[in-house]
């Protein structure tokens, strides 16, 4: 048997050797954001289900607890419309900003973004998918609260249609500041107050009628991203409404929204490398 040296071989001629061993495996196709996150979103869903009626319950019953007291004070007119939008919102903020923070907050401490971050999946799917999930639950706790408020207070129930914008635009903006306070703070215990801040906030800047407020809490209260959903679920209680200043109020909410969530995304991206 005669021994050919590799170099003598032509080009494209393969040695025995080189013809046994394996080469590098090829890459499957990267994720893809949608598929992505409506797995990552049922995933989610499933696991709190669980919890799904004493957080329903909990929500809603704050809610309209705040709306009887608020009945002894205010009689009706401007100020009724902002107590019943904002403790109708503020079913959103207390599951969205709140119990998002205290999730990302124990995810973080207790490694589990390290699973996250073996999936193949964009970090965005993974904040978006548990956001929308958390925000699920709020769908019926508002529209109960919306509903009793207006029976209360004697408002129209013709427009509880912009509940449909106002529930995942503000629910967006709320959920990005959640998860982002939850993902950025140094301990669990850290997350659970500033997300509890948070919602104390969304109380008593969303809920009080803000005619009565000084000029400084007016201007916190703008600061406040669910303060444009209330401020636009509140313009439609009126007998004309101004669906422009409606619209504008819906865009301002949608456009906090899109920054808190890419905000929260770049925090779960620092989180999961540290």
């Amino acid at each position: 048997m005669s021994v050919v040296p590799a170099g003598a071989l032509p080009a494209g001629v393969l040695t025995a050797e080189e013809a046994a061993a394996p080469g590098p495996a090829p890459l499957g196709p990267r994720a893809r954001l949608w598929p992505s996150l409506a797995a990552v979103y049922r995933a989610q869903l499933s696991r709190a289900r669980v919890a799904r009626i004493p957080l329903l319950f909990v929500a809603t019953f704050q809610s309209v607890g705040i709306m009887i007291l608020m009945r002894g004070v205010v009689d009706g007119g401007g100020e009724a419309r902002a107590v019943v939008a904002g403790s109708s919102v503020l079913v959103v903020a207390f599951v969205a900003l709140n119990l998002l923070a205290q999730y990302f907050g124990q995810l973080r401490a207790s490694g589990g973004l390290d699973h996250y971050a073996t999936l193949p999946v964009p970090p965005a799917a993974v904040v978006l998918g548990a956001a929308g999930a958390y925000a699920s639950f709020t769908v019926p706790g508002t529209v109960v609260t919306a509903v009793v408020g207006c029976a209360l207070f004697g408002l129209p129930l013709a427009h509880l249609w912009i509940l449909a914008a106002v529930i995942p635009l503000a629910g967006a903006a709320l959920a990005g500041l959640g998860a982002a306070l939850g993902l950025l703070a140094p301990r669990p215990e850290l997350a659970t107050l500033l997300g509890q801040l948070g919602m104390s906030a969304a109380l008593l800047l969303g809920v009080l009628p803000p005619e009565r407020m000084p000029e400084a809490v007016r201007l916190a209260r703008d600061l406040l991203p669910s303060t444009y959903g209330v401020e636009a679920f509140a313009r439609t209680f009126a007998p004309h409404p101004d669906w422009a200043h409606v619209l504008g109020d819906l865009a301002v909410c949608g456009v906090v929204g899109v920054i808190s969530l890419a905000v929260a995304t770049w925090a779960y991206r620092r989180a999961a490398v540290r």
